[in-house]
């Protein structure tokens, strides 16, 4: 039976994991590419998590009377007795590589993601977390002072943002001509009608947003257990949507006053991340003497796993001012209680961290725009810019140690 390249990794989805609201886009492998640069679509999808059994184009699915591995089959090679086939090493190698990445991407770095958001929406702090390593004191602080999870919260409701978000933007493409995906030779046509379908999407999954980032940075001292769920994310995103259940302050913007800066928001982080990644995987491939080795799992992972890396980061970098406005704005007139992110700790007992309102006065973009540069200076735009390095970093290392494990393990196979 042919040999076949193993499944590609579609992407990390770099979302943001930071940035919950906002898909990231997911570089695919043509079938029939050649070992040169190979032609990507940029699509919006969940990814197949390499090594995973998803069908492939030209692949079917294999009958109950096929034997895996006959030939004119479209299974798996069946496992050779007493060694297994490179194929299945290679699948079970990027299997773990993709899990890696998603762990550290979703779950792994959120404490970093609730802290920069803090950091974000408190103009009262004197310091700004502008490098990691106050930033990472000051969450070492804050664990130390109410336990690991004050830094995990809200981590269901960013998984709640990312199927609504998903699901939106599958409904809105197939209901109006808007691709969700980019072939290799578009045109600006078809641009500029998948970026106004990154737009929607942001509309639609906006109140639900503004719900997740309340409970990211709402203090654990004073969130009511006993009344929290999975499902409050949803329950607050309707009611703030409909604009009916708990009273807030006559401060709270309507949603209205924050589509503008969500639609940009996730267009710019979008066009960017997906630009960066493209042209990294470019150079990537211009740089090598060779073609890559599609049977090598080292070849066949990590350079869309790099290029999507940074992609990410770049972006999250040049959008993080107009982050920073937009999570004021959402916040405004909802009543949110924040840690203090100067790490300073309240006289009594010395134990519990300070807390602050969110109180500010803006009367829409512009306004804040004007007042962070006014009252905080231009550094005002990137404060809790050190978790965000942090969090990069972390990832970063992460990828870098299975990188080497795995090359670790393909000389061991090599020479046995």
């Amino acid at each position: 039976m042919a040999s076949r390249r193993p499944d590609s990794f579609d992407g990390l989805g770099y979302r943001g994991r930071d940035d919950p609201l906002y898909g990231a886009s997911y570089p695919v492998r043509s079938a029939g590419a050649s070992a040169e640069l190979q032609h990507h679509h940029w699509v919006t999808t969940p990814p197949d998590i390499p090594g995973s059994r998803n069908l492939h184009p030209g692949e079917r699915t294999p009958q109950y009377d096929e034997p895996l591995g006959e030939p004119g089959g479209s299974g798996w090679d069946a496992p050779q007795p007493g060694v297994p086939p490179a194929e299945q090493l290679n699948r079970f190698a990027g299997f773990g590589i993709g899990l890696v990445s998603l762990f550290t991407e979703n779950v792994l770095v959120h404490p970093c993601v609730v802290f920069r958001r803090q950091c974000q929406v408190n103009y009262h702090a004197r310091c700004y977390h502008l490098t990691p390593f106050s930033a990472v004191g000051v969450m070492y602080t804050i664990t130390k002072a109410q336990g690991p999870k004050a830094l995990w919260k809200g981590m269901g409701s960013t998984f709640i943002v990312h199927g609504v978000t998903l699901g939106a933007e599958g409904i809105i493409s197939e209901f109006t001509p808007l691709p969700r995906e980019l072939p290799h030779r578009w045109s600006w046509k078809q641009l500029a009608g998948h970026l106004v379908l990154k737009g929607l999407t942001a509309v639609v999954a906006l109140p639900f947003y503004c719900a997740s980032l309340i409970e990211t940075v709402q203090s654990d001292i004073v969130r009511d257990d006993s009344s929290s769920g999975l499902l409050d994310c949803v329950r607050e995103g309707l009611a703030r949507l409909l604009g009916v259940g708990a009273p807030h302050s006559h401060r709270l913007l309507p949603l209205s006053s924050l589509l503008l800066p969500a639609a940009l928001h996730a267009v710019l982080r979008y066009a960017i991340a997906a630009s960066i990644q493209r042209a990294t995987l470019w150079l990537h491939q211009r740089s090598r003497k060779r073609g890559p080795d599609p049977s090598n799992p080292l070849d066949a992972y990590f350079p869309e796993l790099v290029a999507a890396w940074a992609g990410s980061l770049v972006a999250d970098i040049m959008v993080f001012p107009l982050e920073t406005m937009l999570h004021r704005l959402s916040l405004q007139g909802t009543r949110t209680i924040i840690d203090a992110t100067d790490g300073i700790m309240a006289t009594g007992n010395g134990s519990t961290p300070l807390v602050l309102p969110v109180n500010t006065q803006y009367d829409g973009i512009s306004d804040c725009l004007q007042a962070i540069d006014r009252k905080e200076g231009p550094a005002g735009f990137y404060r809790g810019f050190g978790a965000l390095v942090a969090q990069y970093t972390l990832h970063g290392a992460l990828l870098a140690a299975a990188k080497t494990l795995l090359r670790l393990l393909l000389l061991d196979r090599k020479h046995s």
